[in-house]
């Protein structure tokens, strides 16, 4: 990607995002009172993931998880509920997930505060997932490669079956686009998003 392919991208990030919070701000206060009614707790989840350069960053989400998720997540782990897929931690039917919050994830809206990281310019609309500290050091080398880039909201795990592909498949899509990332990647990931929301390819 060319320098003025780089600017292109972080003006189109910063023009739809910002157009994208404001046609979306009713819809964000509904879903944040349907999360408070739904059950205890902030209305959205704050975690810290690594960006581009290795820079940490808070991403945002709508919860989606009981309050003490974290203190359950050790609970489950002591009788041998959570497994390791590659880098990445498994739970299969997770108990911490509320009712509101498994709909949420399935039609994505959960992601969409992350529109938020993208006007400050933490995160861009297409690029690899964000990942947690503990998961770039089990990457290892290649971690350096996709941290070249800022993570993205979508991308080309997303849009090629997205939970339902294996962790080294997610980890080998994120590099493949980091690999072939331009403008009309770009695009053609966005136009693929859509469908992949709307049938809920490979939601959890």
């Amino acid at each position: 990607m060319t320098r003025l392919e780089r600017v292109v991208k972080r003006v189109l990030d910063l023009l739809i995002a910002s157009v994208a919070l404001l046609v979306l701000l009713i819809p964000f206060v509904v879903v944040a009172a349907l999360v408070k009614f739904d059950s205890k707790g902030p209305v959205f989840f704050r975690h810290t993931r690594v960006g581009a350069h290795g820079r940490s960053f808070r991403m945002w989400k709508f919860r989606t998880m009981v309050n003490d998720a974290e203190a359950r997540l050790r609970e489950l782990s002591a009788v041998g509920n959570v497994y390791a897929d590659g880098p990445f931690v498994k739970i299969d039917h997770d108990p911490r997930i509320t009712r509101l919050g498994a709909f949420l994830r399935k039609t994505s809206v959960d992601e969409l505060p992350q529109l938020l990281n993208v006007v400050t310019g933490e995160m861009s609309l297409v690029g690899p997932r964000p990942l947690v500290a503990a998961e770039v050091e089990a990457l290892g080398d290649s971690a350096e490669e996709r941290q070249r880039v800022l993570p993205g909201i979508t991308g080309l795990w997303q849009v090629s079956g997205r939970s339902s592909t294996t962790s080294d498949e997610r980890l080998e899509l994120d590099l493949e686009y980091v690999r072939r990332r331009g403008l009309s990647f770009d695009l053609r990931i966005l136009l693929l998003t859509v469908p992949a929301v709307l049938w809920r390819r490979g939601a959890m």
